[in-house]
């Protein structure tokens, strides 16, 4: 199972780099094209839009994986140290139920994209770029109900203190 985790990790990693390389690539290359050419490929410009969805959900998919999730956490100051265990069990529940209900919508909207047969650019069609929503989302709702779980059980891995 760790092996298969490595391997998933790896495989996250390696598409941020992949996709963030190609952005800069593409956006330097669209660049050279416009102010040394004069012309421009029309595909670059919507490629790059999604390219941003999918850098945002694969760094919250790794985010997630690592607990390292932005967090709003008046309470936790508010409430004494014996109840930090119990508050991050819930929020790992409520995240999990966000993360699955956006998962759910989002396969509804692709469904709708799919029926449409909108086109991104060059023949792409929409929807197969937008595949990354309910797949980074699906991915964090099981994170955190593994953590969640985890925190049942008393074995929850303790969260990472905020970076100054």
């Amino acid at each position: 199972m760790s092996a298969l985790l490595r391997w998933l990790h790896r495989i996250e990693d390696g598409l941020i780099v992949a996709v963030l390389l190609l952005m800069v690539l593409l956006a330097v290359a669209q660049i050279i094209l416009r102010n040394f050419f004069g012309t421009s490929l029309v595909w670059i410009e919507p490629l790059l839009q999604n390219a941003v969805l999918w850098i945002g959900l694969l760094g919250a998919m790794i985010a997630s994986r690592r607990d390292e999730h932005i967090r709003i956490d008046v309470a936790s100051s508010l409430l004494p140290e014996r109840y930090h265990p119990f508050l991050t069990t819930v929020v790992d529940l409520f995240t999990a139920g966000i993360c699955l209900l956006v998962a759910w919508y989002s396969v509804g909207f692709l469904r709708e994209e799919y029926q449409y047969a909108g086109d991104a650019f060059a023949n792409v069609p929409s929807w197969l770029l937008q595949a990354i929503i309910p797949v980074g989302f699906s991915v964090m709702a099981v994170r955190y109900v593994l953590l969640f779980t985890m925190g049942l059980m008393g074995k929850r891995p303790r969260l990472q203190e905020p970076h100054a």
